[in-house]
C-alpha cells in the first residue's frame, strides 16, 4: 500500500503544478490580450488624430488654392487691361510719329522756300534761318487747318471696345 500512496502523492503534485502552470499561462494570455487591446486602442486614436490633421491640412490647402486662383484671375485681368492700354498707346504713338513726320516735312518744305530754287550764295544764310523758321512755325495751324490731312482728325480711345480694336 505504501507504493500506491506514493504514486498518488506524486500524481497530486504533478496535477497541482500543471494547474499552477495553466493558471500562469492563462494569466499571461489575459495580460497579452489586454496589452494588445490597449495597443490597438492607441493605434486607433493615433490614426484618428492623423486623419483629423490631414483633413485640416486639406481644408487649409483648399483655402490657399482658392486664394492663389483668385490672385491669378486678378493678375490676368490686370494684364489684359494693361495690354489693351498698351495697344492704344502704341497706336497713338504711331499716329503722333506720323504727325511729327508730316510736320517735319512741312517745316522742311517751308525752310526750302516752298520748293523753289535757291541761289548758292544764300544757302548758308538759309541753313541758319532754318532752325529759326522751325521754331516759329505754329504747329496747331498746320494740324488743325488742313482738311486734306487725315492726321488732322484726333484719335479717340473710349472704352474697352476701341482698345480691343488695337489688341492684335
Amino acid at each position: 500500500m505504501a507504493c500506491s500512496s506514493g504514486t498518488t502523492t506524486s500524481s497530486l503534485k504533478t496535477s497541482s503544478s500543471e494547474e499552477d502552470l495553466q493558471l500562469i499561462m492563462d494569466e499571461r494570455k489575459r495580460k497579452r490580450k489586454l496589452s494588445n487591446r490597449e495597443s490597438a486602442r492607441r493605434s486607433r486614436i493615433k490614426k484618428q488624430n492623423q486623419l483629423e490633421e490631414m483633413m485640416a491640412q486639406i481644408s487649409q490647402l483648399r483655402k490657399e488654392n482658392e486664394q492663389i486662383f483668385n490672385r491669378m484671375n486678378l493678375t490676368t485681368d490686370l494684364y489684359v487691361n494693361i495690354e489693351s492700354e498698351n495697344s492704344v498707346l502704341r497706336a497713338q504713338m504711331n499716329e503722333l510719329e506720323n504727325r511729327l513726320n508730316s510736320l517735319n516735312e512741312i517745316g522742311s518744305f517751308l525752310n526750302n522756300g516752298g520748293g523753289g530754287f535757291h541761289h548758292p550764295i544764300h544757302h548758308h544764310h538759309q541753313q541758319q534761318q532754318q532752325i529759326q523758321i522751325c521754331d516759329d512755325i505754329d504747329v496747331s495751324f498746320f494740324m488743325n487747318n488742313n482738311p486734306w490731312n487725315p492726321n488732322s482728325f484726333p484719335m479717340m480711345a473710349a472704352g474697352p471696345s476701341s482698345a480691343d480694336m488695337f489688341m492684335y
